[in-house]
């Protein structure tokens, strides 16, 4: 006689979803409730500054606190912008001076990073330790004796006094030399064995890896020297080698009553050309932070 042993009944197991990250839905939901919350709050003030572009003195005193223009096409404040106030010439003395300083930071602090991670010379680490402490120099405690050399080299009121000061800072160095030392040094001696000189390894090798580094570096320049204002206004003594904030801040002080349109279009044209240098180059942009482990 054979004894049949009871089939188990196969309990239900009760899953519970999981939305993106294994977090419950509704705390997901939260997440991203709270989320849009911050990037409209953090949005606001560039909204209001774009709308503000469009509108005119007189939508300013009916109504303080609109938001919206009566009229998206209505560039007047642009048209006087560049009309009036000079504003194409700001533009133009801003595009040379940023152009500038990118271009010789990425180069200069290329080649510096790249001798820093890289080729081996008696006083490496103390170099690199006065990049370090160059970097924590407040900027208040060197203006005065910059100023003293821009005024014995007579380049007070040009563009050249503009730059000088600019054409190689120390946490570009930094940044490339963060990155150069990813390079695995294995390559850089198979290019040595293929006749490459130590001009074409930095060119040929070097150079195309920084990629995500140099991008970082020209967005970081570009917006010192696009957005800087004391400098330039201490340094700038006409309207032909004014900047855009130089500029715009002139503007707004002449006049005997602020026209708070042109002042907002002002702020939208300064405001555009860094938006589109970060659009093209923000991927390598965040590759260079990640790389560099900057904040």
């Amino acid at each position: 006689m054979s004894v049949q042993t009871p089939t188990p009944t196969p309990t239900a197991v009760t899953v519970t979803p999981t939305g993106p990250g294994g977090t419950r839905p509704a705390a997901a939901v939260a997440v991203y409730v709270l989320l849009v919350v911050v990037s409209l709050l953090m949005l606001a003030p560039f909204a209001l500054v774009v709308f503000g572009a469009f509108k005119t003195q007189g939508e300013f005193t009916s109504d303080p606190g609109g938001w919206l223009p009566d009229s998206f096409t209505n560039v007047h404040n642009f048209v006087v912008l560049f009309t009036e106030k000079g504003f194409g010439r700001y533009f133009l003395n801003s595009a040379i001076v940023s152009g500038v300083t990118v271009v010789t930071n990425v180069l200069f602090s290329a080649m510096a990073g790249y001798a820093l991670a890289k080729v081996p010379f008696r006083g490496r680490s103390l170099v690199f330790g006065a990049v370090v402490l160059a970097m924590t120099i407040p900027y208040v405690a060197v203006f005065v004796p910059q100023f003293v050399i821009v005024v014995q080299l007579g380049l007070v009121d040009t563009l050249a006094g503009i730059v000088l000061p600019m054409l190689v800072m120390p946490i570009a160095v930094f940044i490339m030399r963060q990155f150069a030392t990813s390079v695995p040094d294995e390559l850089l001696e198979a290019a040595r064995l293929d006749g490459a000189s130590d001009v074409g390894v930095f060119v040929r090798v070097v150079l195309p890896l920084l990629g995500p580094a140099v991008a970082t570096v020209a967005i970081f320049t570009f917006l010192n020297s696009w957005n800087y204002f004391l400098w330039p206004l201490v340094v700038a003594q006409s309207t032909d080698t004014y900047t855009l904030p130089v500029g715009l801040s002139v503007a707004s002080a002449a006049a005997n009553t602020t026209d708070y349109g042109v002042l907002l279009a002002g702020s939208v044209t300064i405001l555009v050309p860094v938006l589109v240098l970060f659009l093209f180059l923000q991927r390598y942009f965040i590759q260079g932070i990640a790389a560099t482990g900057l904040k």
